[in-house]
């Protein structure tokens, strides 16, 4: 018998339905209702609520139709892990890889992204970071708009196939990272608010209602979520979670949402043996995100570590010039050097693109760099501009190699963005699937409106168009080609430096570790330096005896004296550490 079981506090009856057959379902305690009914894996199912339309489980672990039809049950005890020797996967020590499913592969399925697998091993990867899974309406879209949180998109083929990736990857001794969207549900689909009170209308979020997370009923809300993160990494052996978006989390009570799950997630942790992780996306550059639970229950949220979109944003501007909207704040002064040092570049300073002061600072004698996960590109700052354009596409492959040796080199969890690590000449634009035409409409429209001010007219691609999916996803067959399969080297050379060489990922705060002066940028990592280029005219660069100098495409091999070339770079230290990949 399988004990199907809803909360549904405000229903006065609810009946079951599977198959053809409908079960009226019993009363329990605190607006939940139970019915041990049989059921197989794979049957569909569904509930009404005071004889209403049929409506699928909020806790659906599949929707084979899309998220407006029925459930089907789904049995998690059924795959056979071989991940029993698994240890888990530190953030001390990661190198992230951040992915969407559907554009990874030309098929776009969980399945398609193993038979990638052994390229991200060689590439030195420790954690690969997956887009959203959960349920949408359509086939294809980023997954910000998941409407069954517990359920896996059909379209990258189910639980099962989840499973069986995870599985792949810690075989491959890489580590798995979802992200997951708890401040927000998707506009069509959505029918938790026909069960309960799942949201309010006490806060607003830029993406619709916000969670019920502090209100009347809203423990139920809260154990949703929680039982949510404790699903992935108990069942589908998730390593960590990337929770978007935590300023949106809105919550007034004194123990948050975000320290619960921090506290479920440790405890769950320790049970299970292996490391566990929560990174949070976090606009309120505020130290206490990564700060850990004092035992009094004062003191910071207890999560793992979060985005530094600072350190990106300086980085950004060093190697484009750009200086439009928010990249304004980082285009003052050399922010790079700051950013090098601690990720909040507004640690209660004045941003112009809010017109407020905004942060605060962190303290480096308690706070680690492997508690912030920087990048160069990720999908939202790729996949936000206008036409979906990436690094590559904005500057010369030197400058690329300046920009990964920078981020490989600091003292931040560096995360790539899938193709950059080859330069991919194809774009990364936001795509949808809206079968409500209405909805579609409006998206499409919206998109081009967004950008119209900008000047960028007719150049909008339209997210409802298949084209702007096919068009986003990556080309594998140019990996290995030109200047491609250079910078791939070099990303391979900078990835195992980092991970042979202890100076490279030292993760503390504080001091002076870098400068720039008329474009020349020096870092210093312990015994290890990077120079990189980024003015318009060479220059000389002394080495010391028995230097090793990694230096991407360009060999220096015995020379005392370097001269680099504008948009070049090169990393030195001790040959007795200097190991090359």
């Amino acid at each position: 018998m399988t004990p199907f079981r809803v909360w549904a506090p405000r229903a006065e009856s609810v009946s079951l339905e599977v198959g053809s057959d409908s079960h009226d379902m019993r009363s329990a305690s605190q607006g939940w209702w139970v019915a041990p009914v049989h059921a197989a894996a794979g049957d569909r199912y569904a509930y009404r609520l005071d004889g209403g339309d049929e409506r699928p489980d909020p806790r659906s672990l599949s929707q084979p139709d899309g998220p407006h039809d029925r459930s089907a049950v789904v049995d998690l005890a059924a795959h056979h892990w071989t991940d029993g020797s698994w240890a888990g996967a530190p953030l001390q020590d990661a190198v992230i890889y951040e992915l969407h499913l559907g554009t990874f592969t030309p098929d776009g399925t969980c399945d398609a992204a193993i038979e990638r697998l052994d390229h991200l091993f060689q590439l030195g990867i420790t954690m690969v970071e997956l887009m959203p899974v959960a349920a949408f309406p359509g086939d294809r879209g980023w997954g910000y708009d998941g409407v069954n949180p517990y359920a896996v998109h059909a379209a990258y083929g189910g639980a099962a196939a989840l499973q069986r990736l995870v599985d792949a990857c810690h075989r491959k001794g890489i580590g798995v990272c979802l992200d997951v969207v708890y401040n927000h549900l998707g506009p069509s689909g959505n029918y938790l608010s026909e069960f309960g009170p799942y949201f309010t209308d006490r806060y607003s979020t830029p993406w619709g209602w916000a969670v019920n997370l502090d209100g009347p009923h809203s423990d139920e809300v809260r154990a949703y979520l929680i039982d949510n993160a404790r699903m992935w990494f108990r069942d589908f052996h998730l390593d960590a979670l990337r929770l978007d978006a935590v300023h949106a989390l809105f919550d007034d009570r004194a123990t948050t949402i975000l320290e619960e799950l921090a506290v479920e997630t440790d405890r769950l942790s320790d049970e299970l043996g292996r490391p566990l992780a929560l990174i949070a996306e976090s606009d309120r550059n505020d130290p206490a995100t990564v700060t850990r639970r004092a035992p009094s229950g004062h003191g910071g949220l207890g999560l793992h570590a979060q985005w530094a979109d600072d350190v990106h944003h300086s980085l950004h501007v060093l190697l484009t010039g750009e200086s439009q909207g928010y990249y304004a704040d980082f285009a003052a002064g050399p922010s790079i050097v700051k950013t090098l040092s601690t990720p909040f570049f507004h640690d209660g300073t004045w941003s112009s693109f809010r017109q407020r002061h905004h942060g605060r600072a962190i303290n480096p004698a308690t706070t680690r760099g492997w508690r912030f996960v920087a990048s160069l590109q990720t999908h939202d700052q790729v996949g936000n501009r206008a036409s979906g354009d990436r690094l590559s596409q904005l500057v010369s492959p030197g400058r690329l190699a300046c920009g990964a040796a920078i981020l490989l080199t600091s003292p931040y969890v560096p995360m790539l963005f899938m193709g950059e690590e080859w330069g991919a000449s194809t774009p990364w634009q936001y795509f949808t699937d809206h079968q409500d035409p209405e909805l579609a409409r409006a998206v499409s429209q919206g998109r081009r409106d967004e950008f119209a001010t900008h000047g960028w007219g007719d150049d909008v691609p339209d997210p409802q168009a298949p084209s702007t999916l096919a068009q986003s996803q990556l080309r594998w067959d140019e990996v290995e080609i030109g200047t491609h399969r250079e910078l791939l080297a070099w990303y391979r050379t900078l990835i195992h430096l980092r991970h042979n060489v202890s100076d490279l990922r030292e993760g503390t705060l504080g001091g002076a570790p870098a400068d720039l002066c008329n474009g020349r940028l020096t870092v210093r990592r312990g015994r290890w330096t990077v120079v990189a280029n980024l003015s318009n005219e060479s220059f000389s660069q002394a080495l010391a005896a028995g230097d090793a100098v990694h230096a991407g495409w360009s060999t220096y091999e015995g020379a005392s004296v370097v001269t680099l070339p504008p948009d070049s770079v090169m990393v030195v230290g001790p040959r007795d550490l200097g190991a090359t990949a």
